[in-house]
């Protein structure tokens, strides 16, 4: 008699096996798509959203991207781990001393209140629009037009902005200002990072700088929004276990890494007018596919 494995296979029941490596490849690359995009202003939504339809794998859904955001997170807290002890540090001496004038402690506070928005934002999706995962603004026609609207918008800022202000200037009005701006990624194809860069460079800030409070803005929105589904994701029945989520996870985190420093490095020189160009072929394709698929 041959133990259970074996018996497993020669009856032909190693088809288990194959679909989960199956799930495994295809969170390795949602995890390569999220980690390359949510840090650069192109919006992972519309790309998690895009990819995979046309790869054939459908639209894996609002609960399984937030998940794999989780690995973009600890990608951005372990790259930005030393700005993140000086906030820290910074909004201590603020509450034991008052001295709520020093730039860590500004900063500590304009990213608290440049959460709020989105935060209410995301709660109240979830408790008045129980149909959002498939509601039309998920459609490509919709992602592609909010992909190159919010071009327009970033070509605007890179134009007008005069760029003369720098992170250690931030104010509590800034972090409200840009985290408005943020809450608009809750629409596919906006890109938080796009949103949040544009508003601070309408807002004169640097580049570079722009870019570090974009980053340092985001780890507390996607970090909840992440907790959230994947208690949602657990407790559902249908997942594809924990292997492939943490393949995904794994993958987001090493992605998101090397493109946080890419972009950083890129923004010190250049300007932001190849995203702007190629959000609007993104969009241009997104929306010739869309008018082309049946009905």
């Amino acid at each position: 008699m041959l133990p259970q494995p074996l018996a497993e296979i020669a009856a032909g029941g190693g088809r288990p096996a194959a679909d989960l490596m199956e799930a495994c490849w295809r969170q390795l690359v949602l995890g390569a798509v999220q980690g390359l995009t949510e840090f650069l202003p192109i919006s992972s939504t519309a790309h998690l959203k895009v990819v995979p339809v046309w790869l054939g794998w459908g639209d894996p859904g609002v609960s399984a991207t937030a998940v794999i955001q989780l690995g973009s997170i600890a990608a951005v807290v372990a790259y930005f781990r030393s700005d993140l002890r000086g906030v820290i540090r910074g909004v201590s001496r603020a509450i034991r001393q008052g001295r709520w004038s020093d730039p860590e402690a500004r900063l500590g506070f304009a990213v608290a209140l440049g959460t709020l928005p989105i935060v209410i934002a995301g709660m109240a999706i979830k408790l008045f629009w129980p149909g959002y995962d498939t509601s039309p603004l998920r459609s490509l026609t919709s992602i592609a037009i909010v992909s190159m609207v919010m071009a327009l918008l970033l070509a605007l800022a890179e134009w007008l902005g005069p760029r003369v202000r720098k992170l250690s200037q931030v104010s509590g009005g800034d972090g409200l200002v840009v985290g408005l701006a943020q809450a608009l990624a809750i629409i596919p194809g906006v890109s938080r990072s796009g949103s949040t860069l544009t508003a601070s460079l309408l807002a004169g800030w640097t580049r570079s700088d722009a870019a570090r409070f974009s980053f340092l803005l985001g780890i507390p929105a996607i970090t909840l929004a992440g907790l959230v589904e994947l208690r949602e994701l657990i407790a559902s029945p249908s997942g594809d276990g924990m292997l492939p989520m943490l393949v995904g996870v794994l993958s987001a985190a090493v992605v998101s890494w090397i493109a946080i420093d890419w972009l950083l490095r890129y923004l010190q020189r250049h300007s932001t007018w190849v995203f702007v160009i190629y959000r609007l072929l993104f969009g241009i394709v997104v929306l010739a596919a869309a008018a082309r698929a049946p009905r």
